[in-house]
Formats: structure tokens, sequence, C-alpha cells
């Protein structure tokens, strides 16, 4: 489900490139150094862009370092790290046990059941510590696992339940500016969802599995009332955005926001333009 919130890389200047690079990297290597390579695997750009927009927003001291990695023996990489980024790693890490255990009794897949287990240490470590969070996200996920089952929900229902385990999982803590990471993560995870099904439907359609968008698959508006849906979504989640005081990395940001979460809807609705001619 994640992978949708990226950086439009042609639009970035190289400096603005390399410190999100950093960000990525560096969630990489925090992973990889708590949860070991089982966690490492769960590395996903969107909470990347939750580790950049936290870390701008209160303005940590962070270490930076240049280093060489695995899969990049060559060159070395700049890598950041900070409180946020650790956050970042454990909300990485809560999400990915939850999406194996949901992908295990929906299509009853034993590799996401045996990386679930890989992740469970490291899963019972990050509940102890953020117990709500998990609360909010077994809550959601079990009545998505329920929508998806009676094959009843709307889109709206349906991906409102995304929305409010992302918004829990911005808003990292209770203070001033709890309300507008709420609603930027809240939005912003209805726009994961709804891309994520339109995204999806062909496969969905063919192993006979749920999609709150599978009933108006074969309309003629079906392309413009998916583009509407999450056009709203992504316009609510930046003009929450807009309301905090960000200047660092702002456009790094914006860029992500405006730009980059359109790179899977255009070439998705672009393949489907091709195929129908």
């Amino acid at each position: 489900m994640f992978g949708y919130v990226v950086v439009n890389k042609q639009e970035l200047k190289y400096k603005e490139f390399d410190i999100y690079q950093s960000y990525y990297c560096g969630l990489c290597q925090t992973l990889k150094e708590n949860f070991g390579i089982s966690g490492q695997i769960s590395l996903n750009f969107d909470m990347t862009f939750m580790a950049l927009l936290l870390s701008s927003l209160y303005e940590p001291e962070s270490r930076v370092v240049y280093n060489k990695c695995f899969l990049h023996p060559i060159k070395k990489r700049m890598k950041c790290f900070n409180e946020y980024v650790d956050y970042a790693a454990m909300m990485t890490i809560l999400f990915s046990y939850y999406k194996c255990d949901d992908d295990w009794q929906d299509e009853k897949a034993i590799n996401k059941l045996l990386y679930a287990q890989l992740l469970k240490k490291g899963f019972l470590k990050v509940k102890d510590l953020y117990p709500y969070k998990v609360e909010v996200m077994d809550k959601e996920l079990t009545q998505i696992h329920i929508y998806e089952k009676n094959g009843t929900a709307t889109i709206d229902e349906i991906a409102g339940c995304f929305g409010r385990i992302f918004g829990t999982m911005v808003a990292m803590k209770k203070d001033e500016w709890y309300d507008e990471l709420y609603e930027l993560g809240f939005y912003l995870g209805k726009f994961i969802y709804i891309m994520d099904a339109y995204d999806d439907i062909e496969r969905d359609i063919k192993k006979h599995n749920f999609n709150p968008l599978m009933y108006d698959k074969d309309s003629d508006d079906f392309e413009d009332k998916s583009y509407v849906l999450l056009e709203m979504m992504i316009s609510k989640a930046s003009s929450a955005f807009e309301c905090l005081p960000i200047i660092e990395n702002a456009e790094i940001l914006r860029n992500i926001l405006y730009s980059g979460v359109w790179s899977r809807y255009n070439l998705r609705r672009n393949k489907r333009t091709e195929d129908k001619n």
C-alpha cells in the first residue's frame, strides 16, 4: 500500500534531492541498526516523507554522516539521523507488521506470515512505547478487513480508516501542531488508500478481491471521478501542510505534495489509455 508519497526528482535542485536522500538513507540505516535486515526491508518513501516533515517542523539537532553501504559501495552517501527519523522507523515497523498480518488473513500468503514473525520482536518493542498508536492501528485495520470481507463499504468509509491510521502516525505528539499534523496525515492517508485501490483495480477484479472502486470501473467517467477524489484528498492535505510554520525543506515537501504524489497516478492512467487505444 505504501510507495505513493515520493519526490518528483526532475523538479528538485541537486542540493534538495541530496537532503531528501539523506533522510531516506538515514531511515534505512536506522531500521537496520534497530530492527535488523528484516526491518530494513520495510523501508518506504511514505515514511521518509514523515521523517522529513517532522524534522522540518520541529528542527531537532541532527547528526549527519557520510558513508558507504552494501547497496551503494562506491560513493559515500549523506545520512541524516535524529529523533524523528527514529520515530519514522518505529512507525514503519508497526505498519509493516500489521500489513503482513492482514495479507496473511486475506490471501494466506505464507511469505507474509513468515515476514511478520521476523518483525514481531521489533513490533512488540514499539508497541510498548506507543500503545495508543498501536490501538488505533489495530482497530482501523480490523475495520478495513471487515469492510473488505463484507464488500459493502463506500470508498470514503474505507479510506477514512486508513486516514485515521496515517493521521495518528503523523501527529507524533500532543502539542500545538497536533491538529494540523493529524489533518495532513488523515487526508494523505485517504489519498494513499484511494490511489492504491485505483492502482490495483484490475488485479483485484481478477483475483476476486474487494475494491471499493470496482463498481465504477466500467463507467465512462471512471477516470475523471477517480482523479477528482484524489485531488480532493491531496488538496486538503496540502492545505493543512501550509498551516504549519515550516521553512526548512519546505520546497522539498511541497514538491512531494503538489507533484510527486501524482507520479504513480500518471503512469497508471497513461498505461490504461494506451491499452484502450
